[in-house]
């Protein structure tokens, strides 16, 4: 379809597409928008709700190119209408991938050697984004007080819940303190992440939505990569793939047995985070589709707090939360 909204007419027009044809993509959990741009392998980004993301793509997008690995060429700008002109990797998702049978293993390796790439550069870390500490951990794990723990315990005030969650939260986090500074994507997974064959080396893997990138502790990503809300990895994947990245892991992240307490503890909070945030989609942004996820993030959760040590978690949430542990099902279901 031709475009028929008169930014998208004059922003084209302006730099050389007037005539442009334009298909949307399949959107997300973000209120942002792509529109491709037929026979030109270009898209059109549209994010008119938040200028600091927008500005933070455009920032991140040339930093990251310049750091060796490939985020989208940013060719064109309007930062009052939230409008850019980027390149268009293709439809090559590790998540269509996979799903039409692609090795597996040679995907994650690749995913796996560019954050090893993006761990190693000192540089990488010279960027504005803003800093993941304890305090953002902390508020990310009171989205499941918000919206997970009422539809167990509609009857306990969300803040008499909260506060005790919070101080466990802050005891259990205090070794992310003196964790060394990386430069975190944070929604590192199959979904933003492409193959780009005619690339070499870790430019064959391609990134999308790094707008949310901040600083914090390099284990983050290799987590979210790993333990991936969605899907299941092969059995055995996510052993060759800690030691693949353990062989190679920038000296300043310390010992292996840090780097994997540090890995299972961030798995809890962000399986955690996730369990409040699914619920949260739904009922407050009509997107009950992530729901059907809820019985894998849960039973990551319940892995996680364990392989962390988190006894004291768990135990609060037996208490506090009796048949949380076997809720997915039900919440899936809603």
């Amino acid at each position: 379809m031709s475009t028929s909204e008169p930014d998208h007419q004059s922003f084209l027009a302006r730099h050389g597409h007037g005539q442009a044809v334009l298909t949307p993509l399949p959107g997300d959990a973000s209120a942002r928008r792509y529109l491709r741009i037929k026979g030109a392998d270009l898209l059109l980004m549209e994010d008119r709700q938040d200028p600091t993301g927008f500005a933070a793509f455009v920032r991140l997008a040339r930093h990251l190119s310049d750091l060796g690995l490939s985020a989208p060429r940013v060719l064109a700008t309007d930062a009052d209408k939230g409008l850019a002109l980027i390149e268009d990797f293709g439809t090559a998702t590790y998540g269509a991938l996979l799903d039409q049978g692609a090795d597996e293993g040679a995907l994650y390796e690749l995913a796996i050697d560019a954050l090893l790439h993006l761990h190693a550069a000192p540089q990488a870390v010279q960027v504005l984004v803003p800093r993941y500490d304890v305090a953002t951990l902390l508020d990310e794990v009171s989205i499941f007080s918000q919206w997970f723990m009422p539809a167990l315990r509609p009857d306990l005030p969300v803040a008499g819940f909260d506060a005790p969650w919070r101080a466990l939260w802050q005891e259990a986090l205090a070794p992310l303190e003196a964790a060394q500074d990386a430069l975190v994507l944070r929604d590192f997974h199959i979904d933003n992440l492409m193959l780009l064959p005619g690339r070499q080396g870790v430019a064959r893997c391609g990134l999308l939505d790094f707008q949310d990138a901040v600083l914090g502790p390099p284990e983050y990503d290799l987590l979210s990569l790993l333990q991936d809300a969605r899907r299941d990895l092969a059995p055995g994947l996510e052993a060759r793939m800690l030691e693949r990245y353990l062989a190679a892991a920038p000296a300043g992240m310390g010992p292996d047995a840090g780097i994997l307490h540090r890995y299972y503890l961030l798995g809890a909070q962000r399986h955690t985070r996730i369990a409040g945030l699914f619920p949260r989609l739904n009922k407050r942004d009509g997107k009950p589709g992530y729901l059907r996820f809820m019985p894998r993030v849960l039973g990551q959760m319940q892995t996680a707090l364990q392989d962390a040590g988190l006894t004291g978690i768990s135990g609060y949430l037996d208490d506090t939360l009796p048949g949380w542990r076997s809720a997915g099902a039900r919440l899936s279901s809603v």
